[in-house]
């Protein structure tokens, strides 16, 4: 686990900082220079570029991550990796071609008060395409085991353009429609910077004679199209179903809880970056030991630095409502409970997912995408548009879908593999976050109201002094029970 605890840790600070960077924006920057309307439409256009993107990408991304390393000779990984530039091609130009189309549906389903949304559709279908190439280079550089560049253009770059560009609105440098269209540029661009990297760690000399066993590349794609993004996207179904209903306004409240929600889930990305590829060649090499290993090591740490997390998103949440200027974004600390949970169960899991998308039973892996994301939809129609159960509605069918196919998940590992992720420490683990959950909650601190120029200072106050409490209060029991090797070492050797 030493390769995987140098990436992840640097990737886990990339990620953070990328979070930081976002909460910013999302918290401060978004509503009180986009306002409400034109960042529910500038999530709505993204969101909806990301449900477009598995199909775009072809399944490349995951596909290369799998064969790479069956290959043993250059010419044969030369052979595989021209035609994964070029399949996404076969699913991207027909789209292109397709998009007038696409746009009239996409604007005729929408209410009159979100017809905004007509003069930017085209930025769907760019986003959509420069994402799915971004991620077929990026996996491109994981199977080289490098992955802290990468993941700076994935997780930092975005957000650190989104802050320069609110500034530009800001300062009255640009409008808002050209931060939207700026913004689509910036998606443009970082490809290309992804792009060159990856040709620098492996430059192939491109064939377009076809690998030996192209039939299994393509029907591994074929199955892992939408199976393999369906997590990723179940959370952008919810927010481009908003927009059919109620005004962009609602879509930018739900955005904002979805991403304090998700805050939890940066450690589980960073590790994941670098646990696809090793273990796609553990399973490659039948080294059930190894994989076992990876899983249940990647679980609990994943529980622990996770539930650090849960606890202080929270436990705070309330008061980080209090410093939003517009109060429509308040009231959404159940949403962030829910889908903060479902982040949590998701970590929890550890590598299981790569598991099933890299051996021989990868084919359930359709059933399970395009399962969860028909339920989520099924769901939200009942919860959200027929009993009107508002955004809580959204992320409650997040909750039971979500749960329902990972505990199949956990099942199909451990009866294909004879392996599950759970061990004494687990139990100890969930029971430490529900008593302190349980324990720091349901209190504030009665801190006096304090404001600075209308800014609400008293809720940041009340966040800090929690988090002071809560910070030292977990890590001493983590510690002390010696939950995870791999951490308390990391300590030690970081204390030396």
């Amino acid at each position: 686990m030493g390769l995987i605890f140098k990436q992840s840790f640097k990737n886990t600070l990339i990620i953070y900082l990328g979070f930081l960077v976002g909460g910013l924006n999302t918290i401060l920057l978004y509503p009180r220079i986009l306002e409400s309307e034109y960042y529910g439409l500038t999530s709505y256009l993204l969101s909806y570029s990301n449900v477009i993107m598995p199909l775009t990408a072809f399944g490349i991304q995951y596909t290369i991550v799998k064969f790479f390393s069956s290959y043993i000779s250059k010419e044969d990984k030369d052979r595989f990796l021209t035609v994964a530039i070029f399949l996404p091609l076969l699913v991207a130009l027909p789209i292109g071609f397709l998009w007038d189309n696409i746009h009239d549906y996409i604007v005729q389903k929408l209410p009159k008060e979100n017809l905004i949304v007509k003069d930017y559709t085209i930025v769907i279908y760019i986003v959509a395409v420069c994402c799915a190439y971004f991620e077929v280079f990026y996996s491109w550089a994981k199977v080289q085991l490098q992955t802290v560049f990468g993941n700076v253009l994935k997780e930092f770059w975005n957000r650190a353009v989104v802050m320069i560009l609110l500034v530009a609105v800001f300062a009255n440098w640009i409008t808002k429609p050209e931060f939207i269209y700026i913004l689509t540029g910036t998606y443009i661009l970082r490809t290309v910077l992804m792009m060159f990297y990856a040709l620098y760690l492996y430059t192939p000399k491109f064939s377009f004679k076809l690998p030996h066993n192209f039939k299994d590349v393509i029907r591994y794609s074929l199955y892992i199209i939408l199976a393999g993004s369906a997590g990723a996207i179940i959370l952008d179904i919810d927010k481009i179903m908003i927009p059919d209903k109620d005004t962009f306004e609602k879509a930018a409240y739900y955005t904002v809880a979805v991403f304090i929600g998700s805050f939890i889930e940066a450690p589980g990305r960073a590790m994941t970056q670098i646990l696809q590829p090793l273990t796609s060649q553990s399973l490659n090499e039948n080294d059930s030991k190894e994989v076992e290993s990876l899983y249940k090591k990647s679980s609990i740490n994943l529980l622990l630095v996770g539930g650090l997390f849960f606890l202080l998103v929270n436990c705070n949440v309330a008061e980080l409502f209090k410093v939003m200027p517009d109060k429509g974004y308040a009231g959404g600390e159940l949403v962030v409970l829910m889908i903060s949970a479902v982040k949590l169960y998701t970590m929890f899991l550890g590598n299981n997912t790569t598991i099933i998308n890299n051996s021989q039973f990868y084919r359930i892996s359709l059933p399970i995408g395009v399962g969860m994301a028909g339920m989520v939809y099924l769901l939200n129609r009942y919860f959200y548009f027929h009993i009107e159960m508002g955004t809580d509605g959204l992320a409650l069918s997040t909750l039971i879908s979500v749960g329902i196919f990972n505990t199949f998940k956990i099942w199909f590992v451990n009866n294909k593999f004879k392996m599950h992720p759970f061990s004494n420490k687990s139990w100890q683990m969930m029971m430490i976050i529900l008593v302190l959950f349980g324990a720091f909650y349901f209190w504030d601190f009665n801190v006096p109201e304090i404001t600075y120029k209308k800014f609400n200072i008293h809720p940041l106050l009340n966040i800090i002094l929690k988090t002071l409490i809560i910070l030292p209060v977990y890590l001493i029991i983590v510690f002390k029970l010696n939950i995870s090797p791999q951490v308390n070492a990391l300590y030690n050797r970081i204390k030396r």
